[in-house]
């Protein structure tokens, strides 16, 4: 008799996943930090937004171990582009 493995805590429902899916075709996003902080930057906006974001201040590229680290301790700010 085998049992299925239980379902990660983490789970998203499949209809969400579904339209998150579809939504992501749609999204643009740009991962970084900048100059002045030591926070891992995600910039989110719709593709037809994309041009806005060469308006806002650069980021800096980040390694992954750094990206670790900032979401690990909570240095992670979201923005939406516009």
């Amino acid at each position: 008799m085998s049992q299925e493995p239980p379902e990660p805590p983490n789970t998203v429902p499949p209809d969400l996943q579904k339209k998150l899916d579809e939504l992501g075709e749609y999204l643009v996003w740009r991962i970084g930090t900048n100059e002045n902080e030591d926070v891992l930057i995600v910039r989110v906006g719709l593709a037809s937004n994309t041009p806005r974001f060469n308006e806002l201040s650069s980021l800096r590229n980040v390694g992954e171990r750094k990206i670790e680290e900032l979401v690990k301790s909570g240095q992670v700010r979201v923005e939406w582009v516009e």
